[in-house]
């Protein structure tokens, strides 16, 4: 209980409550705690609208609803579960198999497996919620338990129920009963010792509606029938159900003359008690027998006295769960099923659960049956239609992460559910939220597992009732009237839910003042969940809600004062009411109690200037989101001054916009803000305040005029005064109000008036002699001259076609021509902005302005000679706006194109020869501008490829193309190009014609032929004669001779004869070879190649000791690896003969200059050859013999004669290679040799490996299999563990022929799957569904000795089709390319690999590799150790 030492005094008078109390309420009030539950059912049906609806699932409903005995007849096979429409309403993970080793006392962790299932954790709910339940220690009751177990030996508790009165049960036969007053008193003892001796432990108890029978069940199954009211024993029943079973339930219905009681058997029985002539009976009925299927939990549907009439309790429902199933039935007027509903897969050890509640759901009290195994829990609604029949339906079910072992109803919306950890979770039904968590391992629950278990009649159950047994507590919990009680080894706990006031008051006393407002207002807005104690209306409710939040508010200002630091730092004080005060700003705006916020609370918290700044700070977003108005002048007044001390002057304007200004003292706001320059502020100050509209821009005017005339620079500050006045002009001439808003309708003509009056004034009010006219409207076009006119643009779109608005437009224009165009101070722009204003206003259809065109004349002159050269672009540009506005129709064209040509205006002239479809001379006006020549190809592109243009015209823009080709390939060859193969393929010839530079024509047919220039054409629509792309090559080899070979390799339709001359002619020697070997002719490239290796050895051997060496030698390395590389490539289609002509004279070439290198030759010369040399052998070896190699060496003159020292480290070099391909293949072997090792091993350990059956029966006929006794039946058992008859599997046509076998498919697997038959070349089977492998077990089946076909099949040694399905799996394991497939291909394509890589385009056919296989993965690993 809880015992909180005692608080500051006015905690004390909030919230203090004493133990005594605390018992009192939970004794005292239960009936009003009862009396809350049924409002609480009124308060769903009144505010049905409000919740969230349930999702309804109607179970279909049938003809004939299935007997009692048809149930119990039907086999309780898991793997046919129950189908719902709706697959997802049984969507319960998969659970595993292993161990199911539990505990009785759960308090410890070990061997739970639902700390598997902890991975998501739920928020912390004790800040949202507070404290949901109270529990409470009964401490007289615990005691007497304690005492009785001491004096007269009553044992260890074991059961208890509850009703007005506590029955507790205990181990050694003895039934204490308690009263529920204060006391705790012990009313009666009924039973003895001696009886217990007898009849062994109380494993069952229950009280009747009255409170005037109790009911005692017996672990040896004796039941008992006790007066409450005098303590004399009625009955003792011990023939009710068979002997030797434990009673796990005893239940009352809410006809005192019917129980029901569950034994250990499984079996249910209905009781009927009787009394005839004074003489009390006892009839028993079986319900539902447990040989059929174990019932582990009863639950009659219980109806308290306020629903006695509902229609539903005439049939006297009862819920059973048995291990696989739940079943509701009725018991009257006759026995019948109304509905039975399978778990689906749960973990055998869960423990099945049921509870019945009336619910309010569619405006109707119906009850719901709540049932769970495991962790999810469904709710069935039961409904009684208009025929009399009951109607199931499935509501929203809840997906938990922890196993139940309890589940309690405490109201219709409220769940309290007890997990295998001993944690209760108390969760909102119709929202599924956890509201809290309750650690109950200090109970010490009592289990109820020796009564599953049977242990005192000797244990004989079976082993799925015990384990679910192991974790049971059905009798030491028990609900009543909003309570809930827990019967622990020594002690008895209540629980039941708070009121709202004392769940606000508990989080008061843990010193949560924030929780404590944050929970009181979800009660406020009835957000609250589980809420006992607010009834009436919802004003009624929010009025009492909001008296107790205003009592905390006052109580948390009052804390937060005195709680403040008084030393140490400025921040830290800050900081401190920085948490505390903006919670009473938010919750009085909340409450909307602005009276409290700025009288009391502000008066309050002004005791401490810090508080004060930080309360006044915290209205700011009030105040800025508009949710703050009527703020009090004092509080205004010190919040503009706060702000203005802490030098935050634009919040200070922020807030002046939004706050009603009227009631201060206007000339000082104005003054703060103009010498602040809060420029906004003071416009909506002097706007609003005094509904003057002038005075602002004048003040403005004021400070941005000077400069501006004087020409200079304006400085950021006047800048962005001069973009708010123009903003602030457009929005008094649109009729919005500055800085947001609207000005009022009545004002908005005379604001416009005023404004208009004061743009077009002819002097200021305070002008010197010195100022021009207008002053306002040249110093807005000096400021911006763009924007102003934009504004004007806007502003006339909105006049209507009034007098007073058309002579205010023409006066407006008029000004502005007179400013603009008599003044040489302004630029070309601004001069071209106004007149591309005009020009678009005078465009438009109902335009009443009028103009001088001597004026658009002038301004033409002015753009397009000007005195100086500069802003050439900007007057183009200028020009070109105005005539796109509709300015064209002042000019005279004819004019108008000549001083644009002159001016040198080309896209001017451009626009002018586009109205006058002169699209040739387009062409011009791009290649003479010199930003925009590259858009030329762009331009003809689109003239020519796009529709709408007639055949003349694209005819003559093709021809000014043709006049200028020589331009374009200058311009951009690659464009050019495109431009011709895209529109003029056909015409190719004439284009090469007509260009005369040679270099120009090289780029051009460079970019045409050449693919790696990456033009966009179509190459086979693009038929070019040989002699064009010959005449390229020549031009190549002119230019650019390094790249021809790379060209020749990517280019298409050349002829080789030619090309080869051509190449000749240039002495391309490399180009000739390349050549030629593509013609086939690879003698006559070798020899080219050889010539020039032989002439840069000779450079070598005639060298001097100063030139430079490392040129010379990479030269030769150079040559040298081409030409191994052109042997290489064609080796392969040579006979001996031929590959020795080409490698022994190389390798001749490369030995020569050895033999004539003098002693006084510089000493890294004879390496290198030596080096080089030795390459050439090691790619000879892969083509040439070794022994013709040694023969041919050792039969040179030079090296024949004397020792053999020179050839020495060729000899030595051969053999080293020999040596370490020996070597290869020696690992290679061995690799090979233990992978088969380990395979074969593999392999027969996974066909000598048994099959483990789930069942011993049949999966289609549900027969065991030792039971048939056909001689020509085997026994299929599938990898799957399905186990079938082979007969039964040919009657449904499981057997498929392949390759002479026959193969079978598990008929269970295959008909889930909908797979009819199996495709005779697959083997792979689906995961999990699938199996085609099986054993046959033949024990009484012996084929006769004659039969041919049986000595053939063993005579023939062939793997039977499990083997044929492990060999599968093992391939599939292992699947991808053998080490012994990798150096197999490595071997044969040493040579080819490289020929491919050098030869590029040159290889003919495809060729596939495993190498270029995408899934190819190289895994170096040693193989793995394989396990006798």
């Amino acid at each position: 209980m809880e015992n909180e030492s005692d608080q500051e005094s006015v905690e004390q008078t909030l919230c203090a409550k004493t133990t005594e109390e605390e018992l009192n309420k939970t004794f005292n009030l239960e009936a009003s705690l009862s009396k809350f539950s049924y409002i609480d059912l009124d308060k769903e049906l009144e505010f049905k609208n409000d919740l969230i609806d349930d999702k309804e699932f109607d179970i279909p409903q049938v003809d004939t609803p299935p007997t009692l005995e048809s149930i119990l007849n039907e086999t309780d096979d898991e793997d046919e579960s129950f189908v719902l429409e709706d697959p997802t309403l049984l969507n319960i993970d998969a659970i595993d198999s292993h161990s199911y080793d539990t505990s009785s006392v759960a308090s410890s962790d070990s061997g739970d497996r639902t700390n598997l299932k902890r991975k998501k954790k739920l928020p912390d709910s004790f800040s949202l919620h507070g404290s949901v339940m109270r529990h409470s220690l009964l401490k007289g009751i615990s005691a007497q338990i304690v005492s009785a177990a001491d004096k007269v030996d009553a044992g260890l508790p074991t059961a208890i129920a509850v009703s007005s009165l506590i029955a507790v049960g205990t181990s050694h036969g003895l039934a204490l009963v308690f009263g529920k007053d204060q006391n705790q008193a012990l009313r009666l003892c009924l039973g003895s010792t001696s009886v217990g001796g007898q009849y062994g432990a109380i494993s069952a108890l229950s009280i009747n509606n009255d409170c005037s029978r109790l009911l005692c069940g017996f672990a040896k199954g004796q039941i008992t029938m006790w007066d409450l009211a005098s303590g004399k024993l009625l009955r003792s029943i011990t023939d009710a159900h068979p002997p030797g079973t434990a009673i796990l339930h005893i239940k009352f219905t809410d006809d005192p003359t019917l129980a029901i009681c569950n034994d250990s058997g499984g079996s249910v029985f209905e009781l009927t008690f009787k009394r005839v002539m004074g003489v009390r009976t006892c009839e028993s009925r079986c319900l539902f027998s447990g040989s059929k299927g174990e019932v582990c939990c009863i639950e009659p549907l219980h109806s308290k006295p306020e629903l006695k009439d509902h229609p539903i309790t005439q049939f006297s429902l009862l819920a059973m769960a048995s291990l696989t199933k739940i079943l509701v039935i009725g018991l009257k007027p006759s026995l019948k099923v109304w509905m039975t509903f399978p778990y689906g897969r749960m973990d055998p050890s869960s423990v099945p659960l049921l509870a019945w509640h009336f619910v309010a759901v569619q405006n109707c009290v119906n009850p719901m049956l709540a049932f769970c195994r495991g962790d999810v829990v469904h709710f069935l609604l039961v409904k009684r239609d208009e025929s009399g029949a009951i109607h199931v339906t499935k509501q929203k079910h809840l997906h938990l992460y922890y196993d139940l072992i309890n589940f309690t109803w405490i109201n219709s919306r409220t769940i309290v559910l007890l997990d295998s950890v001993e944690k209760l979770h108390v969760i909102d039904r119709q929202t599924q939220e956890e509201l809290e968590t309750v650690e109950i391992s200090e109970v010490q629950l009592v289990y109820n597992s020796s009564h599953f278990k049977s242990l005192a009649t000797g244990g004989n159950v079976s082993q799925a009732l015990a384990l679910v047994g192991e974790k049971a507590c059905y009798q030491s919990i028990s609900s009543h009237g909003g309570q809930i009680f827990y019967l622990g080894t020594k002690s008895v706990y209540v629980m039941m839910l708070r009121s709202w006031r004392e769940r606000v008051d508990h989080l008061l006393k843990q010193d949560c003042l924030t929780e404590a407002l944050a929970l009181a207002w979800s009660f406020h807005e009835g957000k609250a969940k589980a809420v006992v104690g607010l009834s009436g209306d919802a004003s009624k409710r929010k009025a009492v809600v909001a008296d107790r939040m205003v009592e905390i508010l006052f109580h948390y200002a009052d804390r937060a004062l005195k709680k403040c630091p008084d030393q140490g730092k400025i921040q830290v004080m800050e900081q401190h009411f920085q948490d505390m005060v903006p919670v009473i700003v938010d919750y009085c705006l909340l409450l909307q109690r602005k009276d409290l916020l700025f009288s009391q609370m502000y008066d309050k918290l002004s005791e401490n200037s810090v508080a004060k700044g930080v309360f006044l700070e915290c209205l700011e977003p009030y105040i800025l989101s508009d949710k703050l108005v009527g703020i009090t002048p004092q509080v205004m007044k010190d919040l503009l001054v706060h702000f203005q001390d802490k030098k935050l002057m634009e919040n200070v304007e922020a807030l002046i916009v939004h706050m009603d200004i009227t009631s201060l003292d206007i000339q000082q706001v104005v003054l703060m803000c103009w010498e602040n320059r809060l420029y906004d502020a003071m416009i909506y100050v002097y706007n609003r305040g005094m509904n003057e509209f002038i005075s602002p821009m004048e003040k403005l005017f004021k400070v941005i005029a000077p400069p501006l005339n004087a020409g200079k620079t304006l400085t950021d500050e006047q800048v962005v005064m001069g973009n708010k006045l123009l903003v602030y002009i457009s929005c008094c001439l649109a009729g919005r109000a500055y800085p947001l808003g609207d000005i009022p309708e009545d004002l908005v003509p005379l604001v416009k008036n005023q404004v208009f009056e004061f743009l077009i004034r002819l002097h200021s009010a305070e002008a010197s002699p010195e100022e021009e006219i207008y002053p306002y409207v040249r110093t807005l076009l000096h400021f911006d001259t763009r924007e102003f006119l934009n504004v004007l643009a806007l502003t006339f779109e909105d006049f209507k076609n009034d007098k007073q608005a058309v002579e205010y437009q023409q006066r407006i224009v008029d000004i502005l021509l007179k400013v603009m165009v008599e003044n040489s101070d302004f630029t070309p722009s601004q001069v071209g902005c106004l007149f591309t204003f005009l020009a678009r206003q005078l465009a438009k259809p109902d335009n009443t302005l009028f103009v001088n065109r001597t004026l658009f004349d002038q301004v033409l002159e002015f753009l397009c000679s000007p005195d100086d050269d500069s802003r050439h672009s900007e007057r183009q540009q200028v020009l070109l706006e105005l005539l796109q506005a509709g300015g064209i129709v002042q000019f005279e064209e004819s004019r108008l194109i000549r001083m644009a040509e002159k001016a040198e205006f080309y896209q001017i002239c451009e626009f002018m020869y586009e109205r006058e479809h002169q699209y040739d001379k387009i062409i011009d006006c791009y290649l003479h501008d010199p930003l925009r020549e590259e858009e030329v190809f762009n331009y003809i592109h689109n003239i020519l490829s796009i529709p709408g243009h007639s055949a003349e015209e694209k005819q003559s823009v093709w021809q000014k193309a043709m006049d200028h080709i020589e331009e374009l390939v200058s311009l951009k060859p690659c464009k050019a190009a495109e431009l011709v193969a895209t529109h003029f393929f056909g015409q190719i010839e004439t284009v090469i014609k007509t260009i005369q530079n040679q270099v120009l024509l090289f780029k051009f047919l460079r970019s045409l032929l050449d693919p790696r220039e990456g033009i966009h054409v179509d190459r086979e629509l693009l038929q070019i004669s040989p002699s064009i792309t010959e005449q390229f090559i020549e031009l190549l080899c002119q230019f650019s001779p390094d790249q021809v070979i790379e060209t020749l390799q990517v280019l298409e339709c050349y002829r080789l004869e030619e090309t080869i001359q051509i190449t000749q002619k240039y002495q391309l020697h490399e180009v000739t070879a390349y050549l030629l070997e593509k013609k086939g002719d690879i003698h006559g490239a070798f020899l080219i190649m050889l010539e020039r290796l032989q002439n840069k050895l000779q450079e070598i051997t005639h060298q001097g000791e100063n030139t430079k060496e490392k040129t010379s030698l990479k030269g030769v390395e150079g040559t040298m690896m081409e030409t191994i590389a052109l042997c290489q490539r064609n080796s392969h289609n040579l006979n001996q003969q031929q590959r020795e002509a080409l490698w022994f004279p190389l390798l001749e070439a490369m030995m020569a200059p050895q033999k004539l290198t003098s002693p006084t030759a510089p000493p890294l010369h004879a390496e290198a050859l030596k080096s080089l040399t030795m390459q050439v052998l090691n790619s000879m070896a892969a083509f040439i013999a070794l022994p013709s190699i040694l023969q041919r060496i050792l039969q040179d003159p030079v090296y024949g004669k004397g020792k053999l020292g020179e050839i020495q480290g060729l000899i030595l070099g051969m053999l080293d290679t020999f040596n370490y391909e020996q070597t290869l293949l020696e690992t290679t072997t061995s690799l090979l040799n233990q992978d088969l090792h380990w395979s074969l091993c593999n392999l027969r350990a996974s066909v000598t490996r048994g099959l483990n059956p789930k069942q011993d029966y049949c999966s289609i006929c549900l027969q065991q299999y030792k039971r048939r006794h056909e001689v020509a039946d085997e026994i299929i058992v599938f990898s799957c563990g399905h186990l079938y008859h082979s007969f039964c599997l040919q009657s449904k046509e499981c057997t498929i022929e392949i390759e002479g076998q026959t193969r079978w498919t598990c008929y269970k697997c295959s008909s889930s799957n909908k797979v009819g038959k199996l495709s005779e070349n697959s083997s792979e089977t689906k995961k999990g569904r699938t199996a085609t492998s099986q054993v046959k077990m033949s024990p009484s089946y012996h084929p006769p000795r004659g039969d041919p076909a049986a000595k053939k099949a063993t005579s023939e040694p062939v793997l039977d089709p499990q083997q044929f399905q492990t060999f599968d799996q093992l391939c599939r394991l292992y699947r991808g390319s053998s080490r012994l497939a990798l150096l197999t291909e490595l071997t044969q394509n040493r040579g080819s690999e490289s020929y491919r890589l050098v030869s590029g385009s040159q290889g003919g056919s495809a060729f596939s590799s495993i190498f270029q296989n995408e899934n190819f993965q190289l895994q170096l690993a040693p193989p793995p150790v394989t396990e006798d």
